[in-house]
């Protein structure tokens, strides 16, 4: 696979898991005979967790969150079904998914695309050593993090996805590996989270270049106007970058740094935050990692509250069988402004602590 997704796999869409159903050639089949279409995989998973809030807030929110939202109840995060042909040289890649994460990934869309998280179409053009072009809805390939949280780190999703970037996209997008280690990728598309709009085209431009096997960076960019007025209006531009380090076989590091912008006001807006990632694998079926994060939002368009925010996260994994994940995890919370929920009532503290664990399941 291309570069981008070898040294991004936690941050890109789902990598397909398991294999369902493949079709082969037929037995007796001759030397003349065609030769065989690629294989169609079929995978997914099912994510569940409970979170509990020490802080016991009426709302059972805990706020600021994006995936584990809910407080004191057992919550069916998503449920997903992909379906992938590898391009040789047309393929697809088509994701369904349920439950309340899919709900908040999806708010913005609606009919039948609102069950799909992707579905795209792939061609790899004979251009050098191969321009690979997809068509169609795919998650977005900004920020170390994703929507699966089996494919991160930590079970909690940081404030960096959760208020700086966008969830997924529509249009086209293209990547060509310049050489063993750099790779170039261009967007395309109707704008954030948007199935349809009535504004410009948001553009983007990707660099991820691996000089050694344990080193790894990436360089982003995303620019679009992000009202109907597509004509007079600013772009809104994103920036990032993600640095990652494999210390040794069982020590890993990463960073996302990412600045934001915006006119919607006749004056800039700006958010912009850091995240640190530590992995420690202590045994073949256990590992630890640490978040540490800082969120700016000096005017509050993003999280509709003038705040700088920070939180730090704890995650054990253990994964006792094939296909299954378990985590636990501690997560705090802290903001100068009043922004989390307590007991007497909603927005009332300045810090939340909680304890969660998840289940998934991958098939």
């Amino acid at each position: 696979m291309l570069l981008r997704n070898i040294a991004l796999a936690r941050r890109v869409a789902p990598a397909i898991l398991g294999v369902a159903t493949i079709v082969g050639t037929a037995s007796g089949q001759s030397k003349d005979s065609a030769a065989a279409p690629a294989p169609v995989t079929v995978s997914g998973f099912v994510d569940s967790y409970f979170s509990y809030n020490l802080d016991r807030p009426k709302t059972h929110v805990n706020q600021l969150r994006n995936f584990d939202v809910t407080a004191e109840q057992f919550t069916v995060s998503m449920a997903q079904v992909s379906f992938q042909k590898a391009a040789s040289p047309v393929g697809f890649r088509v994701d369904l998914g349920l439950g309340q994460g899919n709900d908040i990934v999806q708010s913005g869309a609606t009919g039948s695309l609102a069950n799909v998280l992707q579905a795209y179409a792939t061609v790899v053009a004979p251009v050098g050593s191969g321009l690979t072009i997809d068509a169609g809805k795919f998650v977005t390939h900004c920020c170390y993090e994703t929507i699966p949280a089996k494919d991160n780190l930590n079970y909690s999703r940081s404030l960096l996805f959760a208020w700086s970037v966008p969830y997924y996209h529509l249009g086209v997008r293209a990547s060509y590996p310049v050489s063993g280690t750099l790779t170039l990728n261009g967007y395309l598309y109707n704008g954030w989270n948007g199935i349809a709009v009535n504004n410009g085209k948001t553009l983007g431009f990707e660099a991820a270049y691996a000089p050694a096997s344990a080193w790894s960076f990436v360089v982003n960019w995303l620019g679009g106007p992000a009202d109907p007025d597509s004509v007079s209006n600013s772009f809104r531009n994103v920036y990032e970058v993600i640095a990652s380090f494999q210390a040794t076989d069982r020590l890993s590091l990463a960073a996302n740094g990412i600045y934001g912008q915006d006119q919607p006001y006749g004056h800039i807006v700006l958010w912009r935050g850091v995240a640190g990632y530590i992995k420690y694998t202590a045994t073949d079926v256990s590992s630890f990692a640490l978040r540490a994060e800082a969120f700016d939002d000096p005017e509050g368009f993003m999280t509709l509250m003038p705040q700088s925010l920070y939180e730090a996260t704890v995650t054990y994994e253990y994964r006792p069988l094939a296909g299954l994940i378990l985590r636990a995890e501690y997560r705090y919370d802290w903001s100068n402004a009043s922004a989390f929920d307590g007991s007497g009532g909603a927005l009332q503290r300045r810090n939340q602590a909680t304890l969660g664990v998840g289940a998934i399941v991958v098939f």
